[in-house]
């Protein structure tokens, strides 16, 4: 009987454990080359433990008891990546969608995304527009796979904007109008005046944001627009970042042009999406200032996107031709650039995630890139601050104590950073919060 009652309390002990989450699971990955996604020189011969979802110890000959082990034999060991300008909902719906579509299509599209995206080898991306609340919670669950999701809710453009997809007869508006589908499901929204710029902007936060996002320019996508255009005045881009301040966050713009994103600056605003377009003034205005750059490697190449618009088409064409310029002044100034790809409408364009990574090497050295993708990345994603809805551990680096979001290369990236380009071959392990999701070497 004794022996019995000590057999159920230790049960019991086990139970409670667990419950409290004490009892976790651990993986030793050994024998790796470590890109530790800051220092360019590689941890050679080491491993990695890892207790749940974090990384708990890296060292040499490590052991745990009841540990999994992965014998990474010598390949290259790199944090997840990171994707500074992501679009959940909107990078593999076909711009149909918007026509004919409803946020029932817009969520499961996301949602089947969102398994691509971690395959890709991206563990964490920040969703500059749309609605993937949802996907973020099932995914941040661990039930199905995902990146981890830094979300801004609907971005917020004034009328005639970069995200005012109405129809062409659906203005003038009155004020006792139905808000338009779309904003009602908050996949775009669009606010007039300061004071209703306040209180969409109080509402994204009301639903998680963790940062904002508005356009402050004319846009490629948007019918109504033309790419000179500001979009919003000094006043209402400063009353968005007022308000992100006083919940201790930042607002990121989307813009291509000098005078619209030197207005954005003097209002505030801590992130420039895209600004192709902008002079070596504005750039310098943007390093004093200490504003990121979130660029994107986009061309008028073979990936170029493809729009149904010949009005879009045609701008596409124009703020790519300020590209090449606007990296390689950027770098030289020593502006603090990210790394995205505001992949749009298009399946093709999503599944090339890898490829524009590599596509920087046109700018930079591949330990530069993988930094950028890497380290750099997270550091511009942490500027929300207390609306990080992962604070349990540090993303971006392999580093004890940061979650365990790591990729096992075949190869040496730091080499040959075309590697990235193949995720289905070259990425054998997929690991995200210390959970393997593909694991090649068995």
């Amino acid at each position: 009987m004794k022996k019995i009652t000590t057999l159920c309390m230790l049960f019991l002990f086990s139970i409670t454990l667990f419950s409290q989450g004490k009892v976790q699971t651990s993986i030793i990955i050994e024998n790796a080359n470590i890109f530790d996604g800051v220092n360019e020189k590689l941890i050679t011969g080491s491993d990695v433990l890892v207790e749940g979802k974090l990384i708990k110890k890296i060292g040499k000959n490590l052991s745990a008891e009841g540990a999994t082990v992965i014998d990474a034999g010598g390949k290259t060991l790199i944090p997840g990546l990171i994707d500074a300008h992501w679009h959940t909902y909107y990078s593999n719906a076909p711009q149909s969608i918007l026509a004919t579509g409803d946020a029932g299509d817009v969520a499961i599209t996301g949602f089947i995304g969102a398994e691509q995206t971690l395959m890709r080898g991206f563990t964490s991306c920040r969703d500059v527009g749309g609605n993937p609340f949802s996907v973020a919670k099932k995914t941040d669950s661990g039930e199905y796979p995902g990146p981890r999701l830094f979300i801004s809710g609907p971005p917020i453009s004034q009328t005639s904007g970069h995200f005012d997809f109405r129809g062409k007869n659906d203005v003038p508006r009155n004020l006792t109008d139905p808000m338009p589908y779309w904003e009602r499901v908050g996949l775009i929204m669009v606010a007039d005046g300061v004071d209703e710029v306040i209180r969409r902007t109080r509402e994204n936060l009301r639903m998680g944001a963790t940062q904002i996002k508005i356009s402050g320019g004319g846009g490629v996508s948007s019918s109504y627009d033309d790419l000179d255009v500001q979009q919003y005045t000094f006043e209402e881009m400063k009353a968005a970042v007022d308000v992100a301040k006083t919940w201790n966050t930042y607002v990121a713009a989307h813009i291509f042009t000098d005078e619209a994103v030197q207005t954005a600056i003097k209002a505030g605003v801590k992130s420039i999406e895209h600004g192709f377009l902008m002079s070596d003034e504005t750039l310098q205005m943007m390093k004093d200032n200490d504003v990121w750059l979130s660029l994107q490697p986009l061309l008028d190449d073979e990936d170029a996107l493809q729009f149904d618009n010949p009005y879009s088409q045609e701008k596409f064409s124009k703020v790519t031709s300020g590209t090449d310029h606007v990296y390689k002044r950027a770098k030289e100034l020593g502006v603090k650039v990210a790394f995205g790809t505001d992949a749009l409408f298009d399946p093709k364009a999503a599944a090339a995630q890898g490829k524009m990574l590599a596509k920087l090497k046109r700018w930079y050295t591949p330990y530069e890139v993988l930094k950028m993708a890497t380290s750099t990345n997270a550091e511009l994603l942490m500027l929300c601050g207390p609306r990080n809805p992962y604070r349990e551990g540090g993303i971006g680096s392999i580093k004890e104590g940061n979650y365990a979001d790591m990729l096992l290369v075949d190869g040496n990236p730091l080499k040959d950073i075309d590697l990235v380009i193949n995720p289905d071959k070259n990425f054998v392990v997929i690991m995200k919060d210390g959970k393997v999701y593909k694991n090649t070497l068995k």
